[in-house]
């Protein structure tokens, strides 16, 4: 056998071994989730076990190195041990910010001292963090943000106001950029920062959005002391580090394409409208549409395993985390109209046990937002034409 295949029988005999029957049960809402963090409360003694399990074993970090946490796997290794997740059913251990953008930022742009302070404490789920990036007038056009950051000796003191915070309320740190250099081009005098959402002076308010619930707040910092150890790379560089955090994010909600993170649609589908004679689905019309998403499904997913195969040869380009992002957001979009349209009146529904107070509605009005956060669809649209067909700008 060759070493791949000897870390493929060990991962799927170990995962076999250490994975709680509950975890291995398909995700039905937020709450079978782990995020992590001082506040968070685990749903069931096996989703604790679970993630401690993993963690110890550096596996919800798996690529990062094992001074910080990780497992210090290839990207060979990784999709080893997610493709053996899947087979097995097994969930994501642990989801965070801090996993998904913070950590590959803080990886390439962070003092030794940030990586060893933070990097384990997320690979552990000990702190949750958020991201403080859009405002009221700094939406797509992000680098007009204004909140400010004025270092006094050995500290910095924020004022000003974020928007669209997910989770606010409940993380423990944020990740934040801020104006340190008010005289600057809007692209230059931003920084990169680092506090603790408990000091004072910053407060949160939850966004209700359609869907009845949403994890959205506003932000508010006033005269935030934040020590300036806690900038991440040089003052006034922040936008790079953004730029580069953003790629990361975007690949993170691509992720919501994949057809591992639901139930097949088909599946769905059939269990909604029932099979023909022939075992197929019974609406004709609804089988077409159905069939034609599959197929854009299984064409997302080769994109997704050809771009990891480019950034591992080193051949990527930054801007294929805008193409991922579009499609992926855009898909599952889809796929949720599909399954209303599946489950009829049905999923209409809005309270009651039997919908699980409207879940798959809620759902559904829910993804709307998929084209708008990490940057709207048209903006990926505009960095595609850019940046990798080479078109004009207007």
């Amino acid at each position: 056998m060759s070493e791949l295949e000897t870390f493929r029988a060990e991962t799927r005999a170990w995962l076999e071994q250490n994975c709680p029957p509950e975890m291995r049960k398909p995700v039905t809402g937020d709450a079978d989730i782990c995020w992590g963090g001082r506040r968070f409360q685990f749903q069931s003694p096996a989703q604790q076990q679970w993630m401690q399990r993993m963690a110890e074993r550096g596996w919800t970090v798996p690529t990062w190195p094992k001074e910080y946490g990780g497992a210090g796997l290839s990207k060979a290794h990784e999709q080893v041990l997610r493709k053996t997740m899947r087979e097995l059913g097994c969930r994501s251990p642990l989801d965070s910010f801090g996993i998904w953008m913070l950590g590959p930022a803080l990886l390439r742009y962070g003092s030794q001292e940030q990586k060893l302070e933070h990097l384990p404490k997320i690979a552990r789920g000990e702190i949750r963090w958020c991201q403080g990036y859009s405002e009221p007038n700094a939406g797509s056009d992000l680098a007009s943000l204004q909140t400010r950051a004025e270092l006094h000796g050995d500290h910095f003191v924020v004022n000003g106001q974020k928007i669209w915070t997910s989770s606010a309320d409940k993380a423990d740190w944020i990740f934040c950029l801020v104006r340190t250099d008010f005289g600057a081009k809007k692209h230059t005098g931003i920084s990169f920062l680092l506090f603790d959402m408990q000091s004072p002076g910053v407060s949160t308010k939850p966004i209700m959005l359609i869907s009845g619930r949403s994890p959205f707040c506003e932000t508010f910092f006033d005269d935030v002391e934040v020590p300036a150890r806690n900038l991440v790379g040089e003052l006034n560089a922040g936008w790079t580090i953004a730029k580069y955090l953003l790629t990361h994010e975007r690949e993170m909600i691509s992720g919501i394409g994949d057809r591992s993170a639901v139930p097949p649609l088909g599946r769905f589908a059939a269990a909604k409208v029932g099979t023909d004679a022939a075992g197929c689905l019974a609406d004709s019309m609804l089988r077409a549409d159905v069939a034609r998403f599959e197929i854009d499904e299984l064409a997302f997913r080769s994109l997704l395993e050809r771009t990891g195969e480019l950034a591992r040869k080193g051949q990527g380009d930054p801007a294929f985390s805008s193409a991922l992002k579009y499609y992926g957001a855009e898909l599952n979009k889809r796929r949720y109209e599909l399954m209303m349209s599946a489950a009829g009146s049905d999923a209409l529904e809005w309270e009651g046990e039997r919908s699980s107070d409207g879940a798959l509605a809620r759902a559904w009005l829910r993804t709307k937002a998929n084209s708008i956060e990490g940057g709207t669809s048209e903006v990926q649209l505009n960095i595609v034409a850019k940046r990798l067909l080479g078109l004009p700008g207007a």
